[in-house]
């Protein structure tokens, strides 16, 4: 189809110059060439062609322009030329002259002449590709330019009114069978081969294309056709606001690398207001906890998700204490739930100090945080080993995408000011003041309240201030990015007795910043930001006040605040910066008025074009509707025009007072000067007419109220545009989906097409995002954030457009469904973006008012209502006829009263800027006069208060109402007796009522005749009103229940259309029905309105009258319209009923079961005894039904159990609905199966285990000491591996064969959910009865309506059936379809289950701990293992088995239940599980004994079923009636034509080896499934893991158990002895540490007499814990060097278990407990060394720990051991004591500075000698140095005793030792003088002497 217009030439045109033409349709403009220098003619020559999707309406406008042309300014228009094309449509074409007009709508002397074609349909359909839109006619200069809106997504809801196109226009599921591009039909009628038909096109011969039709979804109501109505919203009920429980359970781990000394840390965990701490771990920087918190709650999700969450160690706490704080952690609840699995698994939070933010980390805590809400299943990753956790930095707890390294960041919240605050006078002082004094003053003091990770900030108050100015900025000081996601910005109200919240606005900084490699940091703003609450009526109490804290949805606008933030990132190493956290608040300078925007006056127009459905509670006073924008057009406080607007045109307002006293007496004059109108804000009052039972309707008829509002603000419209645009595509997309989801669920062909092209949608929409939303970047207030976002916004469409085009090629047949998932994240994506974060026009309110009171409102975003000229970017609803249901505010509208509609308004809405007023009817439907208010001049200015439909159509609705199914149960019986009241326009029919049944089948026609509506008889067909259809449920007394509501669209016949394919007759549809937010079943019925011409009802079709008289005056659904039908046969297999429940307190004693299907049935035989026997005597019977040919009509099945009592009389025990029977459907065998020969892969696999048995591994652990634990740890490694290969899309991972231990599987869930439940051939169906619950979550089960199970199994096939099944060998025609299925007489059966343990218990008791232990209960026997508790465990090892004797069927339920041991009181259950042992016992998958992976006759993995494997092989051949086994030579079996290899010799005890089959026989038992025909897997050895739950906890997991059941029938052999599986002893050892001596220890002590530095030093050290078991050397006195000797032995004893690495120990946990306690912690010797002092506490001096599994190897020397032996642990070779047993070396001892650096404070050399318990007694050593084998006395230097001992030797020994060299020195310098001296004495002498010459 297409439309083109030659445009020939412009004549008598003046001057001279260049001239060039723009033709414009539908919006997109076409420029012509520019004719250069013309005189008075322009021949321009030049064809126009526009391809339409869409049939041209009569009324649709062409638009030619001539404008003189200039390079430099603006082109000049000449004149315009418009024509309706009313006389094309009708011709087809047309040739036309005529003069244009100028601005003023007069005629000029210039005239046009053209030529119009207008092609229609012409047999060929084509989609438009992205290339061919932009196809310029060949003679066109390519000056053209697409100004506003082009066809891609153009007229993107076009109506189609073309007979050819009728069939296309059912709707499918209220769907239109159309995408909108799909219409648009090429102008050749070229027939393309098959391959394009895939690529693009399609023949209508041949149906749509199915890339581009879109079909039924269940999800969308409507889509349209035409352009005048927009969808309805089908889920009714608020979701947020609702309370649900949550649960979170936090696991301190252990911590590492706290900063500080010698400390005792303890960590305590705070959600919210809630504490919790761990025990204290004294003297340690690396404590171990692992202890377990769990935190329950039962709020609202954003409450919950808001919460901080917040981890510190605190030091040395104690009751009088409170510790100091070495470092916290917070992150925010929402974080953890957003995580995969809503949990984080041992993960390392990093701790910062708040009051340092230049100190760095001060120590890690490794933790699990898991948060469960209803009907998660958290998923425990298997607790392996921990060595790839000791890795800290690849592990902290962070979730993805955030920098390891995080930094210190400013988070300015800039708070300018208010407006619109309401009243508040709360206070009661306020009204008496007022009495007294008289002063009316604004009684609001308000101030500002930010919320972030856990930090509050306040701003000033302003007294009595309505606008108030703050002009402040609240600063917050938090790591970045933070882990805390949404910042809480509130307006209070400061009142001596309690402040009120006025609004509060929550900020995402998801939205407001982006972490991508081009993104930027958080910022916002300046922007206005709306707040939403409760309604302005100013009472005392506001019943509403939840929703002005933020919680459900607001229900009136309360404030706008202006607000901006920016984050700065700090350097925490400058001088300057302020060092802690506090928050702090200072002023900032004042923002001009138009930083936020330029103020524009804004237009908002409604007309109500019909109010039905009113509930009739609200009684009979006349009713008006509000409509309000801000606070214009509130009745109560409204405004006229905003303060600034006033202040413009009044050169500034004198004062605020004043200016107010404007506002309020603002009048019709004043408005009038300004040539401003004033609002019309609500409707006239009207008395609602009765329409039913429960509902009124406003007998509007042909007068239509209207409503309008002028307000005023800033012009941000490119935010919402951009919203808008983005908001279109995601519905497009979303729409798509579903369709592509429904194709697949119905299993219709080529959803990949469907796919392809929604895909192709998106990439044409994103891409044309980026040209639409780069325009206006120069307005006013535009902020930073704005621009940010538009370049992330275009980046991310672009790439998501680029995406789309790959997944589009590579979308196959096999891929759909994973490429689905893909591009669903873009639809999240796309949401995401979507969500504007800086507001700008409020949210529109519509306000049902009844006698002055607000009954129910319905709130539309102002986005979705905004005016554009260019079609994507307008509000999805303006200037369309929109369905609003109204509902009650606040938590009136939770639950049942929130899903009863209050009133259904049919409106019309647009909100726009005045300037673009034009237009604003245009979109109502047609036929309308307007009637306006004032008479007088400027009339055309003026809105009309109402609307006059003169045209008027009257129809006949035909509502063929054929059944509904799984409908919701609102009786006690667990049944409903439901109806449905069908609505349309002001009238209303009921079906009959069906009684006691979830799936009726009304086959009910319900005729509503004359039906006026009113408009254009045309868009009425392609448009008519919706149909809302609601069920009941019938009670005999008291009204009838709701139970859910759908809507439809009917199928519009006009009088002068033919009632015939393929339109009508209409077909049959399922609509989703819907309950509040949930849905609640599937309606199946057709809509189809009739118009009633001249001729009356006599022309309509006929109505097949009432076929079958009984029903009376009910007809049924014609002939054309209900289903086709075919015989079918229905088989079902009574098998027994399980676990009835007393009915009215009596015992179900004799049931009985009967089936029914669409009016037939069958019922089973009568049980006799319920108690003795509750299997069924006869298992299978049949019966023969008609049911529809297509399988997705089929009706459900009805199963009733009813109880038979004395005189006739019965009573329903339960029933269940199979809605769906196809998966009953009998398919005959495949006869064709293949038979391979050879199994390559298991040649492969022998080959691998041949290399792999060549290297022998060194350390090959010795047969004699491996038991069940080794092979239990052994698989567990295994299945870890196999997560990690999966999760690594290795989804191929082979066993790992390297492990020579025997494996068995371990599954992390229940068997259940592996093997397809064990419904195989027998299935369980729950009965229920009893009311449905009103839960949100459909998928949690509600347990207390199960009465009971009834097992057995249906088939059912169409007949007649083929021959050959009934005629091959051994076919019992009694079973029919159901052969070789056992007998279900009772049989007894040993039940053997093994329990191994239980993991994250819920705690119990107060301390935080359980004392579990097993209850195991089947039928009436119970196991109570209650003197066996675990005292004070949350993870207990059982490591039991118990034997239970059974009788199927009377017994077959087994629970196993984990019991919390009390001393006083009961015993509390923690949580149980339940396994259907029956089901197992039959089932095909052999789950009685799981097969073990190989075959050994002794040892820990000695087989355990009775029979042998060739004996099971046996039987199973027999049962399948196979060929074989046949055993042959060389290791190989055959059965049935397949080969399997396999060893064939065994070892016995003594070593000896012997032939057998049993291996191969196991081979062929392993691979099982790979038999054809009969072949499935067969279970394993296995472990499975179940989930505890605790009844009172409904689906919150209290825990997960490990176990396995064996079964053996007692008339077989009797089996082996259980399996020992008791938890592994810890085994005794003892640790001798002899400390010899140390060197360079700091000296502490200063001496009092010679004040110099020395040390009395001594050794602590410890294994277990510093209380239980420290010891200490003597003291070396007086070191003055830093060495000490010391020769001292310390003797650890321990017990510890190999496996996990842990020391056990049993402690009581404190003066008070009853028993003791059993710990496990990590192996770790701790030395210290210390400074000993006599009156004062002890000098800690250094530490050093040493990890007995790997720690660094000693150094030889003391001077080559260095602080690198700590510092680069993990670089060095490591040891473990286990292995060596004795090692001696130096180690050193570090401590931390001031700067928290390590620093060397010692070294130590020790010796460590490991001996088992056993040689420890064999050579006895003593402690100390004391007897047997003492250690020699350490050499030490004697002044270790005091000064008045001996006070020479100290005086030699110190003097001597210190100042040697002085004294020698001094000495030598005396002898020196002495000599000088004697000399000069002596010397005259000699003189004398020598001079004399005596």
């Amino acid at each position: 189809m297409a439309l083109v217009v030659y445009l020939k030439t412009v004549t008598e045109l003046r001057g001279k110059g260049d001239r060039i033409a723009k033709v414009t349709f539908r919006g997109l403009s076409f420029f012509s060439r520019v004719l250069e220098n013309c005189e008075d003619e322009a021949r321009f020559e030049q064809a126009f062609r526009w391809p339409i999707g869409s049939q041209v309406d009569g009324d649709e406008m062409l638009e030619i322009q001539v404008f003189n042309y200039s390079k430099v300014f603006t082109n000049r228009l000449i004149g315009t030329f418009r024509m309706v094309l009313q006389k094309v449509v009708e011709e087809g074409h047309l040739e036309v002259s005529d003069t244009l007009i100028d601005d003023n709508n007069s005629a000029i002397r210039t005239s046009i002449s053209i030529e119009i074609k207008y092609q229609t349909m012409d047999g060929s359909m084509k989609v438009w590709s992205d290339g061919e839109f932009l196809d310029i006619p060949d003679d066109c200069d390519g000056t053209f330019q697409f100004e506003t809106d082009s066809l891609l997504s153009g007229r993107s809801q076009s109506s189609v009114t073309s007979p050819g196109l009728c069939h296309l226009i059912q709707l499918k599921h209220h769907k239109i069978l159309m995408q909108y591009q799909l219409c648009s039909l090429a102008d050749d009628a070229a027939i393309l081969d098959a391959e394009d038909l895939d690529r693009k096109t399609m023949r209508l011969g041949g149906g749509l294309d199915p890339d581009t039709i879109s079909l039924a979804s269940v999800t969308a109501v409507t889509t349209n056709v035409s352009n005048k109505r927009s969808k309805p919203d089908i889920k009714m009920e608020p979701s947020s606001g609702r309370l649900v429980d949550y649960q979170i359970s936090v696991t301190v781990i252990e911590a590492r690398q706290l900063v500080g000394l010698n400390m005792d840390p303890v960590v305590c965990v705070e959600i919210g207001e809630e504490k919790k701490y761990t025990s204290m771990k004294e003297s340690t920087n690396c404590p171990y906890y692992n202890e377990y918190f769990v935190f329950d709650f039962h709020v609202p999700p954003d409450v919950m998700f808001d919460k901080i969450l917040k981890i510190s160690v605190i030091h040395s706490k104690n009751l009088l204490r409170s510790g100091t704080l070495v470092g916290t952690f917070k992150l925010d609840v929402g974080t953890v739930y957003s995580q995969p699995e809503h949990q984080f698994h041992h993960k390392w939070a990093m701790l910062s100090d708040p009051d340092d933010i230049t100190a760095g980390c001060k120590g890690y805590v490794k933790c699990d945080i898991a948060v469960v809400g209803k009907g998660d299943n958290i998923k425990t990753p298997h607790k392996a080993n921990e060595t790839d956790e000791n890795d800290i930095e690849g592990n902290l707890l962070l979730p993805e995408g955030v920098p390891s390294e995080r930094q210190w960041a400013r988070f300015y919240v800039k708070i300018y000011r208010a407006e619109g605050l309401p009243k508040m006078n709360t206070s009661i002082m306020a009204n008496v003041k007022k009495a007294f004094i008289g002063e009316n003053r604004d009684l609001v003091d308000p101030y500002v309240l930010v919320q972030f990770a856990g930090q509050k900030g306040k701003t000033s108050v302003q007294k009595s201030s309505y606008e108030p100015i703050w002009n402040e900025q609240v600063i917050f000081t938090e790591m970045f990015p933070p882990l805390c996601r949404r910042l809480k910005v509130q307006i209070r109200d400061s009142d001596k007795v309690n402040d009120v919240a006025i609004g509060t606005h929550f900020i995402d900084l998801r939205k407001i910043a982006n972490d991508g490699d081009k993104g930027f940091l958080p910022t916002m703003g300046p922007a206005w930001v709306n707040m939403y609450g409760s309604t302005r009526n100013y009472t005392l109490m506001d019943e509403h006040q939840d929703l002005n804290e933020g919680l459900g949805e607001g229900v009136s606008f309360r404030a706008r605040l202006l607000i901006s933030i920016t984050v700065e990132i700090l350097d925490t190493s400058s001088a300057e910066i302020m060092s802690s956290t506090e928050v702090q608040i200072e002023p900032v300078s004042n923002m001009s008025e138009s930083a936020t925007g330029k103020m524009e006056e804004f237009f908002l127009f409604g007309s109500f074009l019909e109010a039905t459905m009113i509930d009739r509670k609200i009684g009979d006073k006349a009713i008006s509707f509000e409509v309000t924008i801000g606070n214009y057009g509130n009745q109560i406080d409204g405004v006229s025009k905003s303060a600034s607007a006033k202040k413009k045109k009044e050169g500034g307002g004198e004062s605020e007072e004043e200016e107010t006293e404007l506002i309020h007496n603002s009048s019709d004059e004043e408005a009038e000067d300004d040539g401003d109108l004033t609002s019309v804000p609500s409707t006239p009052p009207m008395k609602p007419v009765i329409t039913d039972r429960n509902y009124f309707h406003l007998p509007y008829f042909e007068k239509k109220p209207c409503i309008y509002i002028k307000s005023w603000w800033q012009d941000q419209r490119r935010r919402l545009y951009n919203s808008n645009i983005m908001d279109k595509i995601a519905d497009k997309l979303e729409e798509g989906l579903n369709d592509v989801q429904e194709i697949i669920k119905t299993e219709k062909a080529y959803p990949e097409r469907r796919l392809r092209g929604v895909l192709e949608e998106l990439s044409t929409s994103c891409s044309r995002f980026v040209t639409l939303a780069n325009k206006d970047q120069n307005l006013s207030g535009r902020t930073k954030l704005d621009k940010e976002r538009l370049k992330s916004c275009m980046r991310e469409l672009e790439s998501m457009a680029q995406q789309a085009k790959t997944i589009r090629s590579q979308v196959k047949r096999n891929t759909v469904r994973d490429k689905l998932k893909l591009v669903f994240n873009f639809l999240h994506r796309l949401r995401f973006l979507a969500d504007e974060p800086q507001h700008s026009i409020p949210d529109v309110f519509i306000w049902m008012i009844s006698n002055n009171k607000r009954i129910a409102y319905a709130r539309i975003p102002s986005k979705d209502i905004l005016y554009s000229i260019v079609d994507e970017e307008m509000g999805k609803d303006c200037g369309k006829v929109k369905a609003v249901f109204l509902r009650l505010p606040g938590k009136k509208g939770f639950g049942p009263a929130g899903w009863t509609v209050q009133a259904k308004l049919e409106m019309y809405l647009w909100l726009g800027l005045n300037k673009q007023r034009k237009d604003f009817l245009s979109g109502l439907p047609s036929g309308f006069e307007e009637n306006k208010a004032t008479k007088g001049i400027g009339i055309q200015a003026v809105p009309p208060i109402s609307l006059v439909y003169n045209m008027k159509q009257v129809f006949q609705l035909r509502a063929h109402m054929y059944q509904a199914r799984s409908l919701f149960a609102a009786d006690s019986s667990g049944l409903s007796d439901p109806f449905a009241r069908v609505f349309f326009s002001t009238h209303s029919q009921v079906t009959e009522v069906l009684s006691e049944t979830l799936c009726p089948t009304w086959d009910q026609l319900l005729v509503f005749d004359n039906v006026e509506l009113y408009g254009e008889a045309g868009e009425l067909r392609d448009d008519p009103p919706i149909i809302v259809i609601e069920l009941y449920d019938q009670d005999t007394v008291g009204k009838a229940e709701f139970i859910g509501r759908t809507f439809a669209k009917p199928l519009t016949k006009m009088v002068d259309e033919h009632y015939g394919p393929p339109r009508f007759p209409p077909q049959l549809e399922y609509y989703q029905i819907y309950r509040g937010n949930c849905a609640a079943g599937d309606l199946l019925a057709a809509f189809e309105l009739l118009q009633i011409g001249p001729a009356g009802r006599a022309a309509l079709p006929p109505i097949d009258g009432p076929t079958d008289s009984d029903r009376g005056p009910i007809l049924p659904v014609p002939l054309g319209i209900r289903p086709v039908l075919s015989r079918y046969r229905i088989e079902v297999l009574f098998w027994g009923l399980r676990d009835l429940k007393r009915i009215n307190l009596a015992q179900v004693d004799r049931p009985r079961v009967d089936i029914e299907c669409a009016g037939k049935g069958v019922q089973s035989a009568l049980i006799q005894n319920y108690k003795k026997n509750p299997n069924f005597s006869t298992l299978v019977k049949w019966f023969e039904v008609d049911l529809p040919e297509n399988e997705l009509l089929h009706p459900p099945l009805n199963i009733r159990v009813v109880d038979c009592r004395a005189f006739g009389r019965y009573t329903l025990v339960g029933s269940h609905a199979v809605t769906s029977l196809r998966k009953f459907i009998y398919s005959p065998p495949d006869k064709t199966a293949n038979n391979w020969n050879e199994d390559e892969k298991e040649k492969e696999k022998k080959k691998k285990k041949k290399k792999k048995g060549e290297e022998v591994d060194e350390e090959e652990p010795d047969e004699s000491m491996l038991d069940w634990w080794s092979k239990y740890f052994a698989s567990i490694e295994t299945m870890m591996e196999n997560l990690r290969a999966q999760e690594a899309a290795l989804a191929e991972a082979e066993e790992r064969e390297d492990l020579e231990i025997a494996a068995e599987s371990v599954y992390n869930k229940e068997l259940e959910s592996e093997f397809g439940n064990f419904e195989d051939w027998l299935h369980t169906f729950n009965l229920f009865r009893g009311k449905a619950g009103d839960d949100i979550d459909h998928n949690v089960v509600d347990d207390d309506r199960i009465v009971g199970r009834f097992k057995g199994s249906l088939c059912m096939y169409k007949l007649p059936l083929s021959e050959e099944i009934t005629r091959e060998a051994g076919f019992d025609p009694n079973m029919g379809m159901f052969q070789s299925i056992p007998h279900n007489d009772p049989i007894n059966v040993l039940i053997r289950i093994y329990i191994i343990r239980a993991t994250d218990l819920h705690p119990a008791d107060i301390n935080g701990k359980a004392d579990p232990y097993i209850v195991i209960r089947l039928g009436k026997s119970e196991i109570r293992d209650k003197e066996n508790y675990i005292s004070k465990q949350l993870n207990p090892v059982f490591g039991k088995s118990f034997n239970i004797e059974a009788t199927f069927p009377m017994e077959s339920m087994l629970t196993v239940a984990v019991y919390d041991w009390d001393l006083v009181g009961t015993d509390d259950l923690i949580g149980e599980t339940k396994i259907d042992l029956e089901n197992r016992y039959y089932s095909k998958h052999r789950a009685t004994c799981g097969i073990a992976s190989n075959y050994s006759v002794h040892g820990y993995n000695v087989w355990r079923d009775p029979q042998k494997p060739t004996q099971i092989l046996a039987k199973l051949c027999k049962e399948a009636k196979l060929d074989g086994p046949h055993y042959g030579p060389g290791g190989k079996v055959k059965v049935a034509n397949r080969i399997f290899l396999g060893p064939t010799e065994i070892e016995d005890e003594s070593g000896l080896k012997k032939q057998t089959e049993e291996h191969l026989a196991l081979m062929v038992l392993r691979h099982w499934e790979e038999i054809p025909r009969v072949g499935c897997k067969l279970i394993p050895e296995h472990v499975e893991t179940r989930p505890l739950l605790n009844p009172d906890k409904p689906g919150i997991e209290q825990g997960r158990i490990e176990m396995w059941v064996d079964m053996f029938p007692m008339d077989v052999p009797a089996p082996g002895p259980a399996i020992d599986i008791s938890p592994r002893k810890p085994k005794r050892y003892e640790l001798r540490v002899i400390i010899w001596n140390t060197d360079e220890v700091i000296l502490e002590d200063d001496d009092y007499f010679t004040g110099e530095k020395s040390s009395d030093i001594f050794v602590r050290g410890w294994l277990k814990g510093q209380q239980e078991d420290k010891q200490d050397t003597d003291v070396h006195y007086h070191s003055l060097t830093g060495e000490g000797n010391f020769n001292w032995r310390f003797v650890f004893p321990f017990d510890y278990l190999m496996a996990e690495e842990k020391i056990v120990i049993s402690k009581k946990e404190s003066m008070f407990s009853w028993d003791e306690t059993e710990y496990k912690i990590p192996a770790r010797l701790t030395l210290q060394v210390w400074d000993a002092d006599h009156f004062s506490a002890d000098d800690f001096l250094g530490a050093i720990e040493l990890d007995l599994n790997k720690f660094p190897r000693g150094a030889k020397t003391a001077k080559q051991c260095s602080l690198n032996m700590v510092l680069k642990e993990h670089e060095l070779p490591t040891i473990s004591i286990f292995k060596q047993k004795r090692v001696k070396g130096w180690w050193p001892f570090v401590a931390r500075d001031e700067n928290d650096e390590f620093e060397l404070t010692g070294k130590v050399e020790a010796e460590l000698h490991l001996l088992t318990a056993e040689e420890a007694e064999k050579n006895p050593v003593g402690l100390g140095r004391n007897e047997p084998e003492p250690l020699e006395k350490p050499n030490r230097p004697d002044t270790s005793l005091m000064w008045f001992m001996n006070p020479l030797k100290s005086i030699r020994y110190f003097i001597w030792h210190n100042y040697r060299w002085m004294i020698l020195k001094a000495l030598a310098l005396l002898l020196l003088l002495l000599l000088v001296g004697l000399f000069l004495y002596s010397i005259p002498g000699y003189l004398v002497k020598k001079l004399l010459g005596a």
